[in-house]
């Protein structure tokens, strides 16, 4: 196996012509006949156990030749490459050149492009200047007291905005019941605009046990079209209400919820977590307008499969996400109504982006001789298997120590972009737009369909969304969580029962 010779063309395409010597290729050829011949039928043999060379007469003598040049291919091309000194992206084209003794093969296909980049230093860019008020911490420490809040039945009053009626309803359009319209003892929290205008407010006044019809019309954008613009009444019974009562902001409720004795002391500490959040954040945002800056200043004549293969990236890494909530991207479909190509288009920005602004990194990092240490590499081996719970051996297996180094070589050069940069102040936090994240970073069991592009056809409730971030780099080379796909269809059926106005996809609130 030899590179004969290699010529790049424009655009960063290459063609190679190398070989595969006529040793190895006899030994694949033979490899593919004890393969093939199990399954042939020779007359006057038994299945499977005619000569090869009685096989070829019979079938012809290149019989076995595609099997055994594929199987060389891999291993020749590699070789090749490595000879060449080229950096591959995408699947090339082969074809054989000849098989007059050595079997000679032209390969076609793209390079990693040529980068330049200047003016990388220095970057001006604004970053919000972070201030945690008493409104915040007393803001947090509601959001504490909600999530610790017990509901208390209410039977002696009627419905008010603020409890939570617990219903019965089926609704219909001209006395026709329609799909996902019915549901039974459905928890609605009234002025939460949950379900769509008017019928929350048509349950206020009513008392429990009360049984009425509410009357609304699903507005023209509504994103069942059966349904837009119709008037429908639904027979509604209120079975029960509850309101929440939030227990009291006192010592005794730091102590139920923290690690501290007094008011005071757990209220700095989430003075001391906002703080760090959203510091994150505007660090976040500044690292963002950086990198389209970068992305400005790089000059490449980038291949398409390098955009194709980081789509893909980015729609497994969707999958595993899917997956370690108990959905899938089939199930996904099914909800949303999207296909696979509308999910790479909605995709295909973001990862261009991500192709460039890790091109001009790379370029950074060489330009700067900046170098990753192998105990570097090894603390990062290890972060990854705590962070799954996967031991440090088996990380090693799905994730090539090259590869760790190339991540943590691109980390590096936008620290370096970073450390060199000029932060202006922006007091406006939408001055610095957020970091862009990967669609569906948090996806639930419940609404894997609140894409706003493709909404389910069937009127849904708003649902919570919650997922644990996970590094692009390492998702997709994780073993995907076991799906459960009985709790994804139970939480669809529920879903599919709930009259909801139109909800949009947003990005996930961090904890």
């Amino acid at each position: 196996m030899s590179l004969l010779k290699k010529e790049l063309t424009e655009k960063s395409g290459f063609t190679m012509e190398f070989s595969v010597s006529k040793d190895v290729y006899d030994k694949a050829e033979m490899e593919a006949y004890k393969k093939l011949v199990k399954n042939m039928t020779v007359p006057g043999f038994r299945k499977g156990k005619a000569p090869k060379h009685v096989v070829e007469r019979l079938y012809g003598k290149g019989v076995f030749f595609e099997d055994a040049v594929n199987a060389c291919l891999p291993e020749a091309f590699d070789e090749a490459v490595k000879e060449a000194g080229l950096e591959v992206v995408g699947t090339p084209n082969f074809e054989i050149v000849s098989n007059d003794g050595d079997i000679v093969l032209k390969a076609t296909g793209f390079v990693k492009p040529e980068v330049k980049i200047d003016g990388y230093k220095g970057i001006k860019a604004k970053k919000k200047t972070v201030r945690v008020t008493k409104k915040d911490v007393d803001e947090e420490l509601d959001k504490a007291r909600k999530r610790n809040a017990r509901t208390v039945d209410v039977s002696d009053r009627a419905a008010k905005k603020g409890d939570i009626a617990n219903i019965d309803y089926e609704g219909s359009v001209d006395g026709v019941p329609f799909d996902g319209g019915k549901a039974e003892k459905h928890d609605l929290t009234l002025g939460s605009g949950a379900f769509i205008p008017g019928f929350e407010d048509q349950i206020v006044g009513k008392k429990p046990g009360e049984e009425f019809d509410v009357e609304v019309t699903f507005p023209a954008d509504y994103h069942a079209k059966d349904l837009a613009g119709k008037k429908a009444v639904f027979k509604t019974k209120l079975n029960t209400l509850k309101v929440e009562e939030l227990p009291a902001a006192d010592d005794e409720f730091a102590k139920d919820v923290s690690e501290f004795n007094t008011l005071d002391e757990y209220k700095a500490d989430l003075k001391d977590k906002i703080t760090k959040r959203e510091s994150d954040k505007a660090d976040a945002e500044f690292e963002n307008l950086l990198g389209e800056t970068l992305i400005d200043k790089l000059v490449a004549d980038i291949p398409e499969p390098m955009f194709v293969q980081e789509t893909e990236n980015y729609v497994r890494d969707y999958d595993n996400r899917l997956r370690m909530q108990g959905l899938d991207l089939n199930t996904y479909f099914k909800y949303t109504g999207l296909t696979l190509d509308a999910l790479r288009t909605q995709m295909r920005p973001q990862a261009e982006k991500q192709v460039k602004l890790r091109l001009a990194l790379e370029k950074i990092a060489e330009l700067e001789k900046l170098t990753v240490s192998d105990d570097a590499v090894e603390a990062e081996y290890k972060r990854i298997s705590d962070a799954y719970n996967v031991p440090m051996d088996k990380v090693k297996e799905m994730v090539a120590a090259e590869d760790i180094r190339k991540d943590l070589l691109v980390a590096d050069a936008m620290k370096f972009v970073k450390d060199h940069a000029l932060a202006e102040k922006a007091d406006d936090a939408a001055e610095a737009p957020a970091a862009e994240e990967k669609p569906a970073k948090k996806a639930t069991k419940k609404a894997a369909a609140k894409s706003e592009e493709a909404e389910e056809k069937k009127p849904a409730a708003k649902t919570t969304k919650k997922a644990a971030a996970k590094s692009e780099e390492t998702e997709e080379k994780k073993p995907a969580a076991k799906t459960t796909k009985k709790a994804a269809a139970k939480s669809a059926d529920a879903e599919e029962k709930k009259p909801a106005k139109k909800t949009t996809k947003k990005a996930a609130d961090k904890e």
